[in-house]
């Protein structure tokens, strides 16, 4: 990563963790999902409101790191307005950048500057549990997410 976007990286993550877009709660919504990183103690709850294979609301509550609320805040904005089969790929991006797994991230627009949380693999479980969260809502999963 080169110092440019790691600059752009810890702006996002500062302004985002601190001030996170879409914080709150739907009511009434289609889907919601708790989220738990045992490791770091965050703890969500995402909100979906989804109609005809069509996320027309995203939102996020509860409280951790300020990884783990800029990516939630930087998530729910993303898929907002997408169908959930585009939301699917979209996930599947993410976790293959955050896994390692591939380098390009144009796909990912804005998303693609949280590709410096994988410089501290300790903090990939933060970054990812909103996104763990919304696989579980799409996959018709109940459990309670977490990155353990």
């Amino acid at each position: 990563m080169n110092n440019e976007l790691m600059q752009l990286y810890q702006q996002l993550i500062i302004d985002h963790g601190t001030r996170p877009r879409n914080f709150g709660e739907i009511q009434p919504c289609s889907h919601h999902q708790e989220g738990y990183n045992p490791l770091c103690g965050d703890k969500l709850i995402l909100y979906l409101d989804i109609k005809d294979q069509i996320i027309q609301n995203a939102m996020f509550s509860g409280e951790g790191c300020a990884i783990s609320m800029a990516s939630a805040s930087m998530m729910t904005g993303a898929i907002k307005g997408r169908h959930v089969e585009e939301v699917r790929t979209l996930f599947d991006q993410f976790h293959d950048l955050m896994m390692g797994e591939v380098d390009e991230t144009e796909a990912l627009g804005k998303l693609s500057v949280l590709e410096g949380v994988k410089n501290y693999p300790s903090r990939i479980k933060c970054a990812t549990l909103s996104w763990h969260a919304l696989k579980n809502i799409l996959d018709g999963n109940k459990v309670i997410a977490k990155t353990e």
